[in-house]
Protein backbone atom coordinates (compact mmCIF):
# COMPACT_ATOMS: atom_id res chain seq x y z
CA UNK A 1 0.00 0.00 0.00
CA UNK A 2 2.93 2.44 0.79
CA UNK A 3 4.17 1.84 -2.73
CA UNK A 4 1.38 2.75 -4.41
CA UNK A 5 0.76 6.24 -2.10
CA UNK A 6 4.72 6.96 -2.88
CA UNK A 7 3.35 6.58 -6.71
CA UNK A 8 -0.02 8.31 -6.21
CA UNK A 9 2.23 11.40 -5.05
CA UNK A 10 4.72 11.24 -8.04
CA UNK A 11 1.73 11.24 -10.10
CA UNK A 12 0.27 14.44 -8.39
CA UNK A 13 4.29 15.66 -8.31
CA UNK A 14 4.27 15.41 -12.14
CA UNK A 15 0.76 16.79 -12.72
CA UNK A 16 1.50 19.78 -10.79
CA UNK A 17 4.88 20.38 -12.38
CA UNK A 18 3.09 20.04 -15.66
CA UNK A 19 0.08 22.57 -14.71
CA UNK A 20 3.05 25.11 -13.39
CA UNK A 21 4.89 25.31 -16.24
CA UNK A 22 1.79 25.35 -18.62
CA UNK A 23 0.96 28.66 -16.74
CA UNK A 24 4.57 29.80 -16.47
CA UNK A 25 4.45 29.66 -20.32
CA UNK A 26 1.21 31.34 -21.06
CA UNK A 27 2.33 34.05 -18.45
CA UNK A 28 5.58 34.94 -20.00
CA UNK A 29 4.25 34.92 -23.22
CA UNK A 30 1.43 37.30 -21.76
CA UNK A 31 4.05 39.47 -20.75
CA UNK A 32 6.28 39.43 -23.65
CA UNK A 33 2.80 40.69 -25.87
CA UNK A 34 2.11 43.14 -23.33
CA UNK A 35 6.12 44.54 -23.46
CA UNK A 36 5.85 44.15 -27.38
CA UNK A 37 2.47 45.97 -27.37
CA UNK A 38 3.83 49.11 -24.67
CA UNK A 39 6.69 49.44 -27.38
CA UNK A 40 4.27 50.30 -30.59
CA UNK A 41 2.67 52.59 -27.99
CA UNK A 42 5.91 54.39 -27.08
CA UNK A 43 6.64 54.59 -30.98
CA UNK A 44 3.28 55.65 -31.91
CA UNK A 45 3.32 58.67 -28.48
CA UNK A 46 7.12 59.22 -30.24
CA UNK A 47 5.74 59.78 -33.74
CA UNK A 48 2.93 61.63 -32.51
CA UNK A 49 4.72 64.28 -30.62
CA UNK A 50 7.04 64.21 -33.84
CA UNK A 51 3.98 65.32 -35.52
CA UNK A 52 3.13 67.84 -33.16
CA UNK A 53 6.58 69.57 -32.80
CA UNK A 54 6.34 69.97 -36.84
CA UNK A 55 3.01 71.64 -36.34
CA UNK A 56 3.65 73.97 -33.38
CA UNK A 57 6.80 75.40 -35.80
CA UNK A 58 4.54 75.77 -38.87
CA UNK A 59 1.95 77.36 -36.69
CA UNK A 60 4.36 79.72 -35.09
CA UNK A 61 5.71 80.02 -38.39
CA UNK A 62 2.61 81.35 -40.14
CA UNK A 63 1.43 83.37 -36.86
CA UNK A 64 4.87 85.67 -37.67
CA UNK A 65 3.90 85.74 -41.02
CA UNK A 66 0.84 86.79 -40.74
CA UNK A 67 1.69 89.57 -37.75
CA UNK A 68 4.28 90.90 -40.87
CA UNK A 69 1.37 91.10 -43.36
CA UNK A 70 -0.87 92.96 -41.10
CA UNK A 71 1.99 95.13 -40.40
CA UNK A 72 2.30 95.76 -44.03
CA UNK A 73 -1.37 95.79 -45.00
CA UNK A 74 -1.33 99.06 -41.62
CA UNK A 75 1.51 100.71 -43.37
CA UNK A 76 -0.18 100.60 -47.10
CA UNK A 77 -3.11 101.63 -45.14
CA UNK A 78 -1.88 105.01 -43.86
CA UNK A 79 -0.08 105.97 -47.26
Amino acid sequence: MAAEEVLQTVDHYKTEIERLTKELTETTHEKIQAAEYGLVVLEEKLTLKQQYDELEAEYDSLKQELEQLKEGLLLIRED
